[in-house]
């Protein structure tokens, strides 16, 4: 996205543009591709999936100046529940983390960056809750990444999922994503 602004300064007219999405800001993972199919460690365990039920890891870099604070979201807009489906909402990770490794939202892994905060997952356990569509359904899982102008949001284990991602939105300067799928 370009933007420009018109200033008219000692009676001549500047037009000034600045490309404000140069696309530097980028979520990467080294087990889910964007375009790519969670693997089975990833799956959740129950509902009829047989998955280790293990948070991938994942890395990014190119965060906007101003970033104060990051928070990573899993989104199925495939679930036939209403709203979707929230699978992993964790927030107030450090501005200095640039990366959160595998297992980090399983219960008690004491994994995550000091200071972070996940609530619980639309299967109502805290932490990372793995993909289990629906037998005869593929559903796509959205990952982003966003930067936050804020060093917390208010939240903790107890906050709704969706009320969580919605903190999270309102104090974004930048985001990334990757989407990948799992169908059985």
């Amino acid at each position: 996205m370009r933007l420009c602004t018109i200033a008219l300064v000692c009676s001549f007219l500047f037009l000034d543009c600045v490309d404000a999405d140069n696309g530097a800001f980028r979520l990467e993972s080294s087990e889910w591709r964007d375009g790519g199919t969670v693997p089975v460690r990833n799956l959740f365990n129950g509902s009829g999936c047989n998955g280790g039920n293990i948070s991938p890891a994942f890395h990014w870099s190119g965060a906007p100046k101003g970033t104060r604070s990051f928070a990573i979201t899993i989104y199925d807009p495939d679930a036939p529940a209403p709203g979707g489906w929230w699978h992993w909402v964790v927030f107030n990770i450090p501005s200095a983390i640039s990366n959160i490794p595998a297992g980090a939202g399983d219960k008690g892994s004491g994994k995550l960056p000091s200071g972070s905060s996940q609530c619980k997952n639309d299967y109502g356990e805290p932490g990372y809750g793995g993909p289990c569509p629906p037998p005869g359904t593929t559903h796509r899982y959205v990952v982003k990444i966003y930067a936050l102008d804020v060093d917390r949001i208010p939240g903790n284990a107890e906050t709704a999922p969706g009320r969580a991602a919605k903190l999270v939105q309102g104090h974004s300067i930048g985001l990334a994503e990757l989407t990948v799928s799992f169908g059985r």
